[in-house]
């Protein structure tokens, strides 16, 4: 039976609904599975392009490690990044608020095509892709725009199971 979680940006009202991959990426599912809820500030991507995101803390033990990876993430992808404190320290990427020192999960969604992880200060950036968006797209590509244009202060990106 395929799991599904829900994915949310509050205060747009924004719900979609994705299933895990269980198959894919049997790791990452489960570790985000077993960690859930999980909900963090939202942020639009600067390098992806078509990338919503929020950062955690790391809840895996141990990491998942690379499956299912992709650097050219397609919309609906929903992606998995371990990052090491150094990743993330550079100032030009504004993580001022987020504890020194600590590793840190991204986990993003991905709501238009042309998407390339590649960030400049590292190169390439593959990701785990451990679910598919298969309701609400549509909605979360709007409210993913405005917050491109409009601004992401007191958004926030939640990630909880949803019991079919």
């Amino acid at each position: 039976m395929p799991r599904h979680i829900e994915i949310s940006l509050p205060k747009r009202g924004v719900v979609a609904v994705a299933r895990l991959l269980d198959e894919q990426a049997p790791r990452t599912c489960s570790a985000l599975w077993d960690a859930m809820p999980r909900i963090g500030d939202a942020y639009h991507a600067k390098y992806a392009r078509n990338e919503i995101y929020a950062l955690v803390p790391a809840f895996a033990d141990p990491e998942p490690g690379p499956e299912h990876t992709t650097i050219t993430p397609i919309p609906g992808d929903v992606v998995y990044f371990g990052f090491e404190p150094y990743q993330l320290a550079a100032a030009t990427h504004g993580y001022r608020d987020q504890t020194p020192g600590e590793r840190l999960v991204d986990l993003a969604v991905f709501y238009g095509r042309n998407n390339l992880l590649l960030n400049p200060d590292f190169g390439w950036v593959p990701g785990n892709v451990f679910a598919t968006i298969e309701d609400g797209l549509d909605e979360l590509a709007v409210a993913a725009q405005d917050m491109w244009l409009n601004g992401v202060t007191g958004e926030q990106l939640s990630f909880a199971r949803l019991d079919r």
